[in-house]
């Protein structure tokens, strides 16, 4: 079956990194664009960045644009979220999809930004 299955979340401080990874299975995922999203505990989802199938093109909120890098390897079937310069604000579940409008039918992975 179509699988997501995201790891790398965790705890951090403000000011540091985490990278994100997303294993796909069950579809040819390097022909689908795709997008992180993350959702922040009683709030609703926010699109966090997407990059296109074949991982030449991306595009980021503006709330992480400049922090947050996209990319892909079609080869192994993983997509990633580097994230830098984290902030407490940045706190949420992160999934990855390849329809951000969709609701989130995977595990997610926690990311918690605190002191």
């Amino acid at each position: 079956e179509v699988q997501l299955v995201e790891s790398g979340g965790g705890l951090v401080q403000p000011g540091g990194s985490l990278r994100l990874s997303c294993a796909a299975s069950g579809f040819t995922f390097g022909s689908y664009d795709m997008s992180w999203v993350r959702q922040a505990p009683g709030k609703g989802p926010e699109w966090v960045s997407a990059i296109n199938s074949g991982g030449h093109s991306t595009y980021s909120a503006n709330s992480v644009k400049g922090r947050f890098t996209i990319s892909r390897d079609n080869a192994k079937n993983t997509l990633y979220l580097q994230m830098n310069s984290l902030k407490p604000e940045d706190t949420a579940l992160y999934y990855c999809t390849t329809n951000p409008t969709a609701p989130r039918w995977s595990q997610g992975t926690q990311v918690t930004v605190s002191s």
